[in-house]
């Protein structure tokens, strides 16, 4: 999960920095050690009723915080070593790819085949190389598009989630969406705080990865994106602020003003499904009941949480089952979704559950519906492990030619040039 700029992420920070080295001990004939960057895993492993320990008492876990920035390169000094690798390997978004290619997992496959019919596809298929499963996720976190009730009504006459989404039905559809906004509003409601927000939703719909054949390759969708982002900026449709920023976090709460001191309104916001209980409802409570969600022009994801286990482990059947069950057992993804409202990666679960929530902040929308059928259709076959990289530099290339710093063919040639440099492609 890309990182936060909040109160909550700086205490989330805080807390993962105190608590490293923390390990929970369990007794046991059989011994695990878990390495994780997120608190969850503590909570999944000892959850009363439900938890990893409540059905496997004579498994002994050792679980051990680290904190994500620290993460990587710890684990790489461990496998380095050969001393003290865990058994269990949580792997957060930015670097499971680097690891899921590595040839240090063991394989999952057999454990997949039980329990392919009922997981949705892509975490999988991110979890998977060269035809082998690496690591299994429990949740899935599709992306959608937030937006004001309130605003919506004003300018489009209907805050109906229905007729919202026939106006940004797709991605070109979204543009001129956002063109006629700024015309009926007298440019006071912008469709975006920042076009930023649009990188995801143009990744979704590409057809092929960064690297290709071992060559870089720029997929047309990516080069709509830096055009879009050009318009944006040219034609006013966004607040120019930055994703992160505190005018980003001020656009929720009709916090944001010109430079005339007039307010300027924001319309809508492209976040993924922990969005919704991470920044919306924490960064902005003030406007509690005036959003609402519709699916936005594409299919994409932000985030997410794999699990793995080292393919030395000395325990490779109890590590597989650790596994197995934190992320595709139906009574404990049931029970640990209606806890943490966490969208699961297990269909039947997501089926058996997914009517049961009406969400105040979204004036009782059930987000949790919406946000499983999202997971459905997205495409976790590009996923790379020089993704994380490739895009710090593209998004630095397209902001400057966004911004008119740059022409484009400027900032293509240096963005080749930076891949050419720093990861030899």
């Amino acid at each position: 999960m890309k990182k936060i700029v909040s109160k909550f992420v700086c205490l989330l920070i805080f807390f993962q920095a105190m608590s490293f080295g923390f390990s929970e001990k369990t007794n046991g004939n059989t011994k695990l050690s878990v390495w994780s960057f997120t608190d969850e895993m503590y909570d999944f492993i000892n959850a009363e009723g439900y938890g990893y320990k409540a059905t496997h008492q004579d498994v002994g876990v050792e679980c051990t915080l680290i904190p994500t920035e620290q993460f990587p390169s710890k684990l790489d000094s461990a496998i380095a070593s050969g001393k003290g690798v865990p058994d269990i390997i949580v792997l957060e978004d930015a670097f499971v790819r680097k690891y899921v290619e590595s040839g240090l997992l063991m394989p999952l496959d057999d454990l997949y085949e039980e329990v392919k019919n009922k997981m949705i596809d892509y975490p999988i298929k991110v979890g998977s190389y060269n035809g082998h499963v690496y690591a299994m996720s429990w949740h899935a976190y599709p992306g959608a598009m937030f937006y004001r009730r309130s605003y919506a009504k004003k300018y489009w006459g209907t805050d109906d989630p229905a007729k919202v989404q026939k106006k940004v039905k797709d991605l070109d559809t979204f543009v001129s969406t956002a063109r006629e906004l700024k015309k009926i509003s007298r440019g006071k409601c912008r469709m975006l705080s920042t076009s930023e927000d649009l990188f995801l939703p143009y990744k979704g719909t590409r057809k092929k990865p960064w690297i290709v054949d071992n060559k870089l390759n720029i997929d047309p969708a990516m080069e709509k994106y830096m055009d879009t982002a050009r318009i944006f900026y040219d034609e006013n449709l966004d607040v120019k602020t930055t994703q992160w920023s505190e005018d980003w976090y001020a656009g929720m709460n009709d916090m944001l003003e010109d430079e005339d001191g007039k307010p300027i309104e924001v319309m809508a916001y492209f976040l993924p499904s922990w969005g919704l209980h991470y920044i919306l409802k924490f960064e902005a409570s003030r406007t509690s009941g005036d959003w609402a969600i519709c699916a936005g022009p594409s299919s994409w994801r932000w985030g997410g949480e794999w699990l793995s286990a080292y393919k030395d482990t000395k325990n490779p059947e109890a590590a597989k089952e650790m596994i197995r069950y934190l992320t595709t057992d139906d009574k404990f993804l049931e029970s640990m979704a209606l806890t943490n409202c966490e969208i699961v990666g297990n269909i039947k679960v997501q089926n058996k559950i997914k009517n049961r929530f009406a969400e105040p902040y979204l004036k009782g929308q059930n987000y949790y519906a919406i946000f499983s059928e999202l997971s459905k259709p997205i495409n976790g076959n590009l996923a790379q492990g020089t993704d994380m990289m490739i895009e710090a530099l593209w998004s630095e290339q397209v902001l400057a030619y966004a911004r008119a710093e740059k022409t484009k063919k400027e900032a293509l040639t240096a963005f080749k040039k930076d891949v050419a440099y720093y990861l030899g492609y």
